[in-house]
């Protein structure tokens, strides 16, 4: 069932090998077995027309017991959910009729005022499950400065914006195109939202929504102190899209650095409140030397406990306060920013994990997850093909071809092979084309015009995308029908998020997955997870990696063989 639930009950995720099997690379040497093969065939691209603290609350009263697992009852409406006519009517215009079972449980509780983090299960409506209720708090608040009495119009009221984090660019193009997907009866959008990512400038007309990814809005803040403080305060909403990305490798100290800054802020705002000072005189300022002191914080350090200085408050009431500071406001502090965490994959085990550091800095936040979080899901069917060296390139065109009798509801077919590095996805792109099978290729090293254009006619054309795990997470192909892994994931995230691609938004769909001998354990222990219902993590160990659990069981065979030798010499 979807429910709001503890951070604790999350499974940890494990790396299921130490070291990605290179299926494919060796294929730069043998293209040439096509050129006699009788699997050769040519696919023309099709066109196609454009688609479309904890709580208890169960998915009881959305769901009737073995009813659709996407889509909530009929009886379950936008409205019933708290979202206003306004945005309704937009959603219903735009074809979001009925909200999704994810939606249903998380709307309430962002609307609520509440920080939430969205842990479900790919193609689940995730996107829409927070830039509907933002949409419609922002909008609100616009009605709300639009009928304050003439007689207080002179008073400047502050401006709120929702600023939205995303990985990388991809994403946050698609989240702009979602949002300006919501449109009055005049088909204009009903908040500005604009991207800020690349080389974008800073915008010139102010937005409503800010959509970027964490080092370019650092860039675009850093040299400008002003511009910073009067962001910071203006931002009222955050989503960290992708939140377990967000929080963990590269991406991790950016993002907990802006954490920082918002929430100082907040500390700032609440202490002006209690000393009844202008809002202007407690702006944050930091400099350069502040920055370096926030990033080399420990990421799992709470926050000091509370202090009272009557120095500060001086400081304060004479609007002086340096952000080395920020250590020295009190913990105790009235809230005037919420944030959000949306993820389709969210490990908690280890004190450095992005759930582990959400359970940290966010100990009161809402939890909602998915009924499929990390588990099979019951609308995708799943093919599992061993291969040699001698037989992959045959069984990839045999399973390439079986792609066409899994079309989509919408007649095309569009097929994602995923392999696991750019060599190997050109490899696999040239056996393709050799076989006469036209393909799209899509990885790290295409520029992003390139890679904007692939998906675009990807999506327009349908056909073959063969690609790296960059587009495995986050990105929304409508109607994929078929995703092939050439090469096995080297992970469970990654295994996840590949054959989230498809069976999306209550469809059906299909994943071929080809392994070789040296996989074979770790397949075993994905199927018999998905067999059991069982998210696929808890196949592996929680202590080590999957791979020295493999060489514990080989140990054992190794004893029990050397024993058994004994007993017959004896």
């Amino acid at each position: 069932m979807i429910l709001h639930r503890s951070a604790t009950t999350m499974l940890p995720l494990y790396k299921l090998s130490s070291s990605p099997p290179k299926l494919f690379s060796q294929f730069r040497y043998s293209y040439s077995v096509l050129s006699n093969s009788s699997s050769s065939f040519r696919i023309s691209l099709l066109w196609l027309s454009h688609p479309r603290r904890f709580g208890t609350v169960t998915t009881a009263a959305y769901r009737k017991e073995g009813g659709d697992t996407f889509f909530t009852e009929e009886s379950v409406s936008w409205t019933s959910l708290g979202v206003s006519d306004k945005v309704s009517q937009a959603l219903y215009n735009a074809g979001l009729g009925q909200p999704s079972l994810v939606q249903a449980a998380s709307i309430p509780s962002i609307l609520s005022g509440k920080d939430v983090v969205v842990a479900a299960e790919t193609g689940s409506g995730k996107t829409h499950s927070f830039l509907v209720p933002l949409i419609d708090k922002l909008c609100n608040e616009q009605n709300d400065s639009a009928n304050i009495a003439p007689s207080d119009q002179g008073v400047s009221q502050p401006r709120k914006i929702s600023l939205v984090l995303c990985p990388n660019v991809t994403l946050s193009e698609q989240v702009v195109r979602m949002a300006d997907g919501l449109c009055d009866e005049k088909g204009k959008p009903l908040l500005s939202v604009v991207s800020l990512c690349g080389r974008q400038g800073w915008p010139v007309n102010e937005p409503d929504i800010i959509v970027s990814t964490p080092a370019a809005l650092l860039n675009n803040i850093d040299p400008k102190n002003f511009r910073r403080s009067d962001f910071i305060r203006s931002v009222k909403y955050v989503v960290f899209d992708e939140a377990d990305m967000l929080l963990s490798g590269g991406y991790q100290n950016k993002v907990i650095r802006l954490i920082h800054m918002l929430r100082f802020d907040e500390k700032l705002l609440s202490r002006s409140n209690e000393q009844n000072l202008p809002e202007s005189e407690t702006s944050s300022h930091f400099s350069s030397e502040d920055e370096d002191n926030l990033q080399d914080e420990d990421l799992s350090e709470e926050e000091g406990d509370a202090v009272e200085n009557d120095d500060l408050d001086e400081e304060l009431e004479a609007g002086h306060v340096k952000s080395t500071d920020w250590r020295r406001v009190r913990k105790v502090y009235k809230r005037s920013k919420q944030y959000i965490f949306v993820a389709a994959t969210l490990p908690v085990n280890g004190k450095r994990t992005a759930g582990a550091v959400l359970k940290k800095m966010f100990p009161e936040a809402n939890w909602v997850s998915g009924n499929y979080l990390h588990c099979h899901n019951p609308r995708l069917k799943q093919r599992w093909i061993e291969v040699t060296f001698d037989t992959q390139v045959d069984e990839l065109i045999k399973a390439v071809k079986h792609g066409f009798e899994s079309r989509s509801v919408s007649g095309q077919c569009r097929t994602m092979v995923f392999a696991n590095t750019v060599e190997a996805v050109e490899s696999v792109a040239k056996i393709l084309m050799r076989g006469g099978i036209e393909c799209y290729h899509y990885h790290k090293d295409c520029s992003l015009e390139d890679r904007a254009k692939t998906l675009t006619d990807f999506q327009e054309k349908g056909g073959i995308l063969v690609c790296t795990d960059a587009a495995a997470r986050g990105i929304d192909i409508p109607n994929v029908s078929h995703v092939i892994q050439a090469d096995f994931a080297t992970s469970a995230v990654d295994f996840i998020h590949r054959v989230g691609r498809t069976a999306r938004a209550g469809q059906y769909g299909l994943v071929t997955s080809m392994y070789t001998e040296s996989n074979q354990d770790l397949v075993a222990a994905v199927r018999r997870a998905g067999e059991l219902s069982q998210p696929v993590e808890t196949a592996f160990s929680r202590k080590r990696s999957f791979r020295n659990k493999l060489k514990k069981r080989a140990l054992q065979r190794i004893t029990d063989s050397r024993a058994d030798e004994e007993r017959v010499l004896a």
